[in-house]
């Protein structure tokens, strides 16, 4: 264990893990960009400690883009039965690898998979929780992959997303007589200049969508009793000013 508490602190991370021996890991971010997690955590807690609160032990979860595995750990800290973790990128599976055995987490597993071939891989089974945070702003097919997040959940999905300007009216709809109502919008941003860093896009069209689309989109692929859930009030800037959302959905 003290080699790989060695291994862990001779880098910096993207978050501030806490280890077995009261050290922290070092992060990059800037000091006020931080409470992001603490935030998206304390938000998922409010929505899961009701109904999973008293039987973590009997819960499976899948957090999908685990990037250094910091949720999975939390959730894997609870007591979960199982937490596998999934993301694209290989450095983020070597990492949330590394973090969770020098943390001594032995409920947890990661396994290297891009969102669209999600619900085709064998190594990834449907779980009672389903994590996406902070991965559909950066993905040019949101709406397949919230398609694919309700196939592999079977209680509570939360999504966490960047939001943009929400659009609503009526539309001509191939002619002037013939409407139909908007019912949300997504915002275009361009990261394909950046698709080498760890926290962008792999293919660099990003579809953000306002905080109404996202619920519509979650109540349209089978989700129900969805809603947004209120952030702390020390909460990121971002979510307190709702530039950040995250919604909770139940499968029925």
């Amino acid at each position: 264990m003290d080699e790989l508490l060695e291994t862990v602190h001779q880098r910096q991370w993207f978050y501030e893990f806490e280890l077995p021996d009261g050290s922290r890991t070092e992060s990059y971010l800037p000091a006020e960009a931080r409470t992001v997690h603490t935030t998206r955590l304390a938000m998922a807690m409010a929505a899961l400690e009701p109904h999973y609160g008293d039987r973590w032990d009997q819960v499976d979860v899948l957090d999908l883009a685990c990037h250094q595995g910091w949720f999975a750990a939390q959730l894997a800290g609870k007591g979960c039965r199982r937490v596998t973790g999934m993301d694209a990128r290989e450095e983020h599976v070597a990492d949330s690898e590394l973090i969770c055995r020098a943390m001594g987490l032995s409920n947890t597993g990661f396994v290297r998979c891009d969102i669209d071939a999600l619900t085709k891989n064998p190594d990834i089974q449907p779980a009672d929780i389903v994590l996406m945070l902070g991965l559909i702003y950066h993905l040019e097919n949101p709406v397949g992959a919230i398609r694919a997040a309700r196939k592999m959940c079977t209680g509570h999905c939360l999504i966490e997303t960047q939001v943009g300007p929400h659009l609503s009216g009526m539309l001509d709809w191939g002619h002037f007589d013939f409407v139909r109502p908007i019912q949300g919008c997504f915002t275009i941003i361009d990261e394909t200049e950046e698709t080498h860093a760890n926290e962008a896009s792999t293919t660099g069209i990003c579809l953000a969508p306002s905080a109404e689309t996202l619920v519509w989109i979650m109540r349209k692929v089978g989700f129900v009793d969805v809603g947004l859930i209120a952030p702390p009030e020390n909460a990121y800037e971002q979510h307190r000013h709702f530039k950040r959302v995250m919604a909770v959905g139940r499968v029925p």
